[in-house]
């Protein structure tokens, strides 16, 4: 491998991932920040020698669900997918492991 951790913050990949109000049921708008911040917390230690996670609301219906990033750049599917290939990660089983993550934190967060 080419690569040395813990890799500095610039180098990671900064997953943005964005969280429909609407996730959290009919009321979710009244708890879509705070359920972020406890999504923040409860994924920051998932693959956090490459990752850098931001889970923010999604307000905005334009700006994509999931958005990668590394030294600034914003990165297309397959360079993201490029970038996990590094850590023997592949980027559909990466996204599908995040989606399930998120739905068990809704459920938790709900008290379901």
């Amino acid at each position: 491998m080419d690569y040395e951790l813990p890799l500095p913050l610039y180098k990671k990949l900064t997953v943005t991932f964005r969280v429909e109000p609407g996730c959290l049921g009919p009321d979710g708008a009244e708890h879509i920040e705070g359920f972020c911040k406890h999504a923040k917390k409860a994924v920051a230690n998932l693959d956090s020698d490459f990752v850098r996670w931001v889970i923010t609301p999604r307000y905005d219906k334009a700006l994509p669900e999931t958005e990668y990033r590394t030294n600034g750049k914003k990165l297309d599917h397959a360079k993201a997918s490029a970038y996990l290939n590094v850590f023997s990660k592949d980027l559909d089983e990466f996204e599908e492991h995040l989606d399930e993550k998120l739905s068990e934190l809704i459920d938790e967060y709900l008290g379901r």
